[in-house]
This record gives C-alpha cells, structure tokens and sequence, in this order.
C-alpha cells in the first residue's frame, strides 16, 4: 500500500517589530500555515494583522511590558506533527538542551541579525528585524519549511 507524502507546512518567522509592522513583511507571511513572532511585539495590535493570515505563536520580548504582553510567555513550542520547534526571544537565555530535548529548531530574536544555522540536529533560526531600522542591519522576515521530518529555512530581506 503506497503511503501519501506528508503535507507541507509554511511557518512564518518575524521578529523585533517595536510596535511596527511593514505591509512588505504582511505580504511575505501571506499564504504561512503559522506564523511565529519571537518577542518584541510592541504593539498588541500587531497579533491581531498577523491572526489575521494564520495562527500565532508569540514570546514576549524585553521591550515587551504592556499590559497584554503580560500574559505572553517567555518561551513556547509549536509542535508540527513529529517536529518540535522552540521559541524564546533571546538565545543567551536558553537554559534548555533543544538536540536532548527533542527540539528540531530553535526561533528567536533580539539581535536583529538574520540568521540561520544548524548545530548537529538543531536549527537554530534568527528572522533578524521587521520593525525599525537597527545600525545597518537588514529589515527581514522568515520561512520555515516543515515536511514530515525534514525542515528549511529562508530569511527574506524586505524591499523598502
């Protein structure tokens, strides 16, 4: 009996918004599955656009203070079929394992850097800023790519 593939799942990945959210940034999450936002909202409001094309998944940010941000937590985990994928805001507070605790990637923000590297099993996931410019670093978004087991990654810079 010949089995079906697994169905492809497109992840949305933003990051350090600070209370703004780019309609180019809208247009990249359009058509994601889910959408992840690794803490810096700084506007609550901003959830709602992105509730708007997929589900969210947020984390709250240092900047993050306001009375909704209140009830975000600080970590959280989106659980695609078998795949695992932690979510905090700044990677220097990591205080798990993700390869023995069974994570395939790691999202996070904070630095502004787009980034995405594998250590061993692990992705570890960066979308850099879609919020104000920092020094010279890009304005991006991100994309994960979920299938079955296995996972991509892009990181998009936005056209301003």
């Amino acid at each position: 009996m010949a089995r079906r593939p697994s169905v492809a799942v497109t992840v949305g990945l933003i990051a350090d918004t600070h209370g703004l959210l780019r309609p180019q940034a809208l247009e990249v999450l359009v058509g994601s599955d889910f959408i992840i936002h690794a803490g810096d909202v700084g506007d609550a409001t901003i959830l709602d656009q992105l509730a708007a094309i997929a589900p969210v998944t947020v984390v709250r940010g240092n900047v993050d203070d306001g009375p909704e941000a209140a009830i975000w937590p600080e970590t959280a985990v989106l659980t695609l079929g078998v795949v695992q994928i932690y979510v905090l805001h700044d990677l220097s507070s990591l205080a798990i394992d993700p390869a023995t605790d069974g994570y395939h990637a790691v999202i996070y923000g904070h630095s502004h850097k787009p980034v995405i590297e594998r250590r061993g099993a692990v992705w570890f996931i960066n979308p850099g800023s879609a919020g104000p410019r920092r020094f010279s670093l890009p304005i991006s978004v991100g994309s994960l790519q979920v299938h079955g087991t296995e996972i991509s990654a892009t990181n998009i810079e936005l056209r301003l």
